[in-house]
């Protein structure tokens, strides 16, 4: 079979790779589509990891079962998370799936762009789910980044009617604003400085945008009323995240959605902070609660799916994918489909 790998940010081939052999309680997928996650373009995230066949959102029809497996047939049109937890330990007790010590150790093999993908027995048993009948294979790639932004949503605490703010409109920024708008949030500023993805969050649900490539945040919204109740930080920088802490309303809550690079410091003010009652959290993946809340919302409509996928590769320019997510400009989610 073929396989996109990448051995460097520079560097991704497409490769004959040997067909995974399916074990006990397993199954094998012939891969339909795979989304290119903005955390791939990340290099100091991807290339410890190097070499390695990418794709993490991954959806396809089950072709082989390993023995043992009752609840799927061939033939079922699946989403899979590369990730599953033991549903045993005691994080996943709490419902921390993504602290829970087999979450962390499973994975797809050998990764979604390949044009034939393993799921491991625990990804199939804990968080494989089955597509509706009016979901295709590109939308069931948008299950997994959905996801992250419904288990972010749900830490950030948004209730109806209130404001909120989201910095960052690459797909995961708008995913959220759609899924704000979901919610009935009171009102939505997105902020970018990019002018196609200012457009796309207007058109997908914010009230007002705000392009910091024309004017400053730090001092637009510290003030109330523009001070909002939840703030959402897309990028994964210090300068960001200060910049979403300066606008959230007392009371307010913060929302680190990726994470910075290995030792960049943050400074805070504990006295602003404690004063203000702002409250600081973080959203790291999702779980399986997540996952099938993201598939219902799919299926259901409430997710813009045509707006939020803005183009397609075949598995060879797979390469292209991952460079045009990586340029950040004109697009939000790029997949890679297979014939």
């Amino acid at each position: 079979m073929k396989a996109a790998v990448l051995y460097s940010f520079n560097d991704i081939r497409i490769e004959e790779r040997p067909v995974p052999e399916v074990g006990p309680g397993e199954a094998l997928i012939r891969m339909g589509a795979c989304g290119i996650c903005s955390g791939d373009v990340m290099p100091w995230y991807i290339e410890k990891k190097a070499p390695l066949v990418l794709g993490h959102e991954p959806a396809g029809e089950i072709v082989e079962l390993g023995e043992g497996v009752n609840s799927f047939q061939v033939g079922d049109r699946v989403f899979v998370h590369h990730h599953a937890p033991c549903m045993e330990c005691r994080e996943c007790r709490r419902g921390d799936y993504v602290l829970c010590g087999t979450w962390k150790r499973s994975h797809i093999v050998p990764g979604g762009l390949a044009e034939f993908v393993k799921i491991p027995a625990v990804n199939l048993s804990h968080d494989t789910l089955k597509l509706p009948q009016n979901m295709d294979f590109l939308a069931g790639t948008l299950v997994e980044p959905l996801a992250c932004v419904v288990k972010g949503m749900r830490r950030l605490g948004l209730r109806p009617g209130e404001s909120v703010i989201i910095i960052g409109l690459g797909v995961m920024g708008v995913l959220f604003v759609a899924l704000a708008r979901h919610m009935g949030a009171g009102h939505i500023t997105g902020v970018d400085m990019v002018p196609y993805r200012l457009e796309k969050a207007m058109e997908i649900g914010a009230d007002e945008v705000v392009d910091v490539g024309k004017e400053p945040l730090t001092g637009k919204f510290e003030a109330a009323p523009a001070a909002a109740d939840r703030v959402v930080v897309g990028p994964g920088n210090a300068s960001a995240m200060a910049q979403g802490m300066a606008c959230a309303a007392p009371g307010g809550t913060v929302l680190f959605f990726t994470p910075p690079p290995p030792g960049e410091m943050l400074k805070i003010e504990p006295n602003k902070l404690y004063f203000k009652e702002i409250n600081i959290i973080q959203s790291y993946s999702c779980g399986p609660d997540d996952t099938r809340e993201a598939l219902r919302l799919l299926s259901a409509g409430a997710i813009p799916i045509e707006k939020i996928i803005t183009h397609t590769f075949p598995l060879e320019a797979a390469g292209d994918a991952f460079r045009l997510t990586a340029r950040a400009r004109e697009s939000l989610k790029a997949v890679v489909f297979f014939n």
